[in-house]
């Protein structure tokens, strides 16, 4: 007689719990996160709709800044409507295919919206050679570069969704997360997981800490650059508008990076505190980008107020 396969296939739904021990909570967290959704999804759509009307904006770095603007749209829109549904209306349950789904758009948008950065500061780097500018930075460089991006999210983070189908489920349909994360949803298998684990663990701690040591080295280039300008004033100025995009990838990098490690190091850490803080790099980035690489760049700004002054009268 053959042995019996006590695996179960994976379930039809997932529930997920939203963040541990403090449910009571829910709908007041909610609130801060659907105002930076808002906020991002106005700023972004704004950033796109200035930069397309706008012929002079046809320029390498706000294409960059309008491939940023879609990533951040995607990455956002991916998580949060989702995770308000959870908090305001207890909407708990989520399909396994959209649950796969989501977890493919959440990761390899992280993934583009980090090369987008690192391209970004490559970008800010030529133009600090005028001369060279023109010739550095052209349409066929551009679309290259964003080509390299999406093939790399494509090659490293296709695997995500294609390897949980095959794991079997049999523990239990709860997700202890406000979004079908990868590491959340392994953790349900009944087999034993430990390559998909490393495998995955590994992608994320390679290819995060490599953007942001290549993105570090070009604003090191940048300051460098800015600190060698003739004006005293203008030094200034552009070390502003330098450090004000260094704050926006911090926050992106650091919160990131603390969910990375915590599945790696610190199993010590409060459940409600990595989720939180997880959560963060899906609302705080997508609301900040549109304010300081948008407001803060003159032309979008003009713009913006030109047409609004139109409007008004």
């Amino acid at each position: 007689m053959p042995p019996l396969n006590t695996s179960r296939p994976s379930p039809a739904t997932f529930l997920l719990m939203g963040i541990p021990g403090l449910e009571h909570l829910h709908v007041w967290i909610g609130i801060p996160f659907c105002s930076t959704y808002v906020v991002a999804q106005v700023g972004n759509v704004t950033i796109l709709a200035v930069v397309r009307a706008e012929r002079s904006l046809h320029e390498p770095m706000f294409f960059f800044l309008c491939m940023l603007s879609i990533t951040d749209l995607v990455l956002s829109t991916s998580t949060l409507p989702r995770m308000l549904c959870l908090f305001w209306l207890g909407a708990h349950d989520i399909a396994f295919d959209a649950c796969l789904t989501q977890m493919f758009f959440i990761h390899s948008f992280t993934a583009m919206e980090s090369g987008f950065f690192l391209a970004m500061a490559i970008g800010f780097v030529a133009i600090g050679h005028p001369l060279r500018h023109s010739t550095i930075l052209t349409h066929a460089c551009i679309t290259i570069m964003g080509i390299i991006v999406v093939i790399r999210w494509v090659a490293f983070f296709s695997p995500h969704p294609i390897l949980l189908k095959q794991l079997p489920c049999c523990r239990t349909r709860i997700i202890a997360h406000t979004y079908c994360e990868f590491m959340a949803v392994v953790k349900l298998a009944c087999m034993d997981t430990g390559a998909t684990k490393s495998y995955i663990l590994s992608m994320a701690s390679v290819i995060g800490p490599c953007d942001a040591v290549l993105v570090a080295i070009s604003y090191a280039f940048i300051l460098r650059s800015e600190f060698r300008l003739p004006s005293q004033e203008a030094s200034f100025k552009a070390l502003g508008t330098c450090g004000s995009h260094v704050c926006v990838i911090l926050v992106f990098y650091s919160t990131a990076g603390f969910s990375i490690f915590t599945h790696r190091f610190g199993k010590h850490i409060p459940a409600h505190i990595h989720i939180f803080i997880a959560n963060m790099y899906f609302s705080v980035p997508p609301f900040l980008n549109p304010i300081m690489y948008g407001v803060r760049t003159k032309k979008i700004r003009e713009h913006v107020l030109r047409t609004l002054m139109v409007k008004v009268v």
